[in-house]
């Protein structure tokens, strides 16, 4: 296995984490900005009020793409392990 082939696997796991992460941390991003803009404009300081979009946005994110994100978690697998054979000789 050489080096080049390794830091290609490290690039396409990374790769995936950065996707997969920013799926799920992107909306709530978007909704707590939102969310802050709004107590700002009226002068609400609730704890709640920013805790509870985010995490209903977020459990909502992972509901709706976690079968995506699971077959795209399986994909890679396989391909990883489809590869050993290729990587070892």
């Amino acid at each position: 296995m050489t080096p080049e082939t390794v830091i290609d696997i490290m690039r396409e796991a990374l790769w995936m984490i950065v996707l997969l992460s920013s799926m799920i941390i992107g909306p709530g991003l978007v909704i707590g900005l939102v969310v802050s803009t709004f107590q700002a404009a009226t002068q609400i300081n609730e704890q709640t009020l920013s805790f509870l979009p985010r995490l209903i946005v977020t459990l909502l994110v992972i509901i709706f793409l976690g079968p995506w994100m699971l077959t795209q978690l399986i994909d890679h697998a396989e391909r990883l392990i489809g590869s050993v054979p290729y990587l070892i000789g």
